[in-house]
């Protein structure tokens, strides 16, 4: 949890640059977790797709990348969006989209998975936990 609260402040903290020579200005944003499509359990070596549903807000917002963060058998997981700096935005209210990564199973035992929902009203960090256990 310490490690995502860091990695926010740090995108906040980078809220302007320059991603090519034309000078576009943009800053990244983490949004909350919707949904997963995640497997019920995993095999020893395999690899899985795994597509995480979020909210995109508006227009001016793009996947980047994930945030993925591994502490033994756990993975805490987000996605990081670009947001550029344009006056031509536009609000969106229900566009899910999904953005996907591959896991291969390296251990045994159960991964969990905590995919990041943002905050409650006081502020606690929430998270969509799923447990997928590893089968012979």
């Amino acid at each position: 949890m310490k490690n995502l609260l860091v990695l926010c402040l740090t995108l906040l903290i980078c809220t302007s640059c320059s991603i090519d020579d034309d000078g576009t200005n943009y800053s990244f944003e983490i949004l909350p977790v919707e949904s997963v499509d995640i497997p019920n359990e995993f095999m020893m070596g395999e690899v899985y797709p795994i597509t995480v549903s979020y909210y995109k807000p508006s227009t001016c917002h793009a996947f980047k990348e994930f945030y993925y963060f591994k502490e033994n058998n756990e993975r805490t997981v987000a996605p990081i969006t670009y947001v550029f700096d344009q006056n031509d935005c536009e609000t969106l209210e229900d566009d899910l989209v999904e953005a996907t990564f591959n896991f291969k199973v390296t251990s045994n035992g159960s991964y969990i998975f905590k995919f990041w929902q943002g905050e409650d009203a006081d502020g606690e960090t929430q998270y969509l936990t799923i447990e997928v256990p590893v089968v012979e």
